[in-house]
Order: structure tokens, then C-alpha cells, then sequence
């Protein structure tokens, strides 16, 4: 059965993507998919710097509250991340390190004193819509302490929204071409 064009679907992480299996205890695992129609690019790199870029602005509301509260704790906040992407644009994609890439996924991410975790956008399927071709963003979480699992439970179901409406937000929009 297809993934949808215009909805994000949760979906079991992809076996073929590279942080499966990448910590040997999880705090946080999940994955949402969205379909990609015909003339969409399955370019991984640029599809996530298209989401990223596009983001609904109540996003960037609630990285901006989060990131009020995070600094109290030391952790690392966006604006950082934003300076170190500034620095580097190369190593990053939007805020994120990005620890791999190849033709099919890109694994982007970050590593802090409470916890690590990685993000996959990995792009599946034939060369058309009907071949059922989707984009799966994928994340995974190891904690390192108990805040990191107190901010993981906090932070979980605002998560997954951000990535369900991202990923809605750019099908509206239209997927770039190759």
C-alpha cells in the first residue's frame, strides 16, 4: 500500500536505515513517512534542507521556549547550534552535525551531556509516485542521565508533531524537483 501524499504516517523504523539499530538502548524511537509524487527529488540532502527551511512558524516558537528553559540546564540551545551551523555549513544541515550521507539518507543530529540522538531522512521506493516512493524522517534518542530522560518525556509528543507538520508543510508546499 503507498504512503500518502499529504500526510505523515507513523511508520516502524526502516531496517535499511543506518540508526536502526545505532544505540543498544533507546529512550525514544520513532518514524513518520510521507509519500513523494512524480518529479519530486530523491535527493535525501535536499529534501531535508527543504523542510527544515519551511517549517510552520509556531516551530519556531516553541524551539525559541525550549531553548529559554534548556539554558537554565546548560544544554545546548538552537541559537548555539545556529552559530556552530554559521561556522561549519558544510559539517551541518540547518542546526544539525550531519554524521552521514549517501544516495538514499542522510543522518543529521547532536550530542549533548543528557543525551544523543539522531535523525534519518531517508527517501524509498521506485522513481514515481505509484511505485510508492515516500520520504521516512526517523529518530532515535539514547539518554545519557536523568535529565535527559525527564526532557525526553517532556519533549516526545511535541516532537513528533514538529515532524508530522513538517513533513504535511512541505507536501503542501511542493517537494522540490531534481
Amino acid at each position: 500500500m503507498p504512503i500518502e501524499l499529504s500526510f505523515a504516517t507513523a511508520v516502524a523504523l526502516p531496517a535499511q536505515s543506518s540508526i536502526t539499530h545505532l544505540y543498544q538502548s533507546v529512550n525514544l524511537a520513532d518514524a513518520f513517512a510521507i509519500g513523494l509524487p512524480s518529479g519530486a527529488s530523491g535527493d535525501p540532502e535536499l529534501l531535508a534542507r527543504f523542510i527544515f527551511a519551511h517549517q510552520p512558524a509556531w516551530i519556531g516558537k516553541l524551539t525559541n521556549l525550549r531553548d529559554v528553559i534548556v539554558a537554565r540546564f546548560g544544554l545546548k540551545t538552537a541559537r548555539h547550534l545556529a552559530t556552530l551551523a554559521h561556522a561549519a555549513k558544510a559539517e551541518r544541515l540547518g542546526i544539525f552535525k550531519v554524521y552521514s550521507t549517501n544516495e538514499t539518507e542522510v543522518v543529521v543530529g547532536e550530542d549533548d551531556t543528557h543525551l544523543d540522538f539522531r535523525l534519518s531522512i531517508l527517501c524509498s521506493g521506485g522513481p514515481d509516485a505509484d511505485s510508492g516512493r515516500a520520504l521516512t524522517l526517523s529518530t532515535v534518542v539514547h539518554c545519557h542521565n536523568l535529565l535527559g530522560r525527564v526532557y525526553i518525556f517532556c519533549i516526545a509528543p511535541f516532537h513528533r508533531m514538529v515532524v508530522k507538520a513538517s513533513l504535511r508543510r512541505a507536501a503542501h508546499l511542493g517537494w522540490p524537483a531534481n
